[in-house]
């Protein structure tokens, strides 16, 4: 198995939050499972959405479910989920973002000023 993947447990955990699968008459719906593998894979290696591998499905079918879950606030109660078990204190981390610095002049410095 890919170390990279969802393993079976961590997926019987998030599985009863994700929206049934639909899919139109000519076409099925893609697998939550790897759309979600898909999302991840985005998340974890800071790819555009058009270098999303094929196994991932379609970038585009991948980034509206993503944008989807996103707007209806599906990953907040995911995360809330996992807070309330405590079952991810260990392994779920974040970036405090005042610890990234940008440079002076994302910050609007003058063009050759002194530092």
């Amino acid at each position: 198995m890919d170390r990279n993947l969802i393993d079976d447990a961590t997926w019987a955990l998030l599985a009863p939050f994700l929206p049934p699968e639909r899919g139109r008459a000519c076409r099925p719906a893609i697998n939550n499972r790897q759309v979600l593998e898909g999302i991840f894979w985005i998340a974890r290696t800071g790819s555009p959405w058009r270098d999303l591998p094929e196994r991932f499905g379609k970038w585009n079918t991948v980034w509206r479910r993503f944008a989807r879950w996103r707007d209806v606030g599906l990953y907040e109660e995911i995360m809330a989920a996992v807070a309330a078990s405590g079952a991810g204190d260990a392994t779920i981390q974040m970036i405090d973002s005042t610890v990234i610095r940008g440079r002076r002049h994302s910050a609007g410095a003058q063009k050759g000023g002194v530092i």
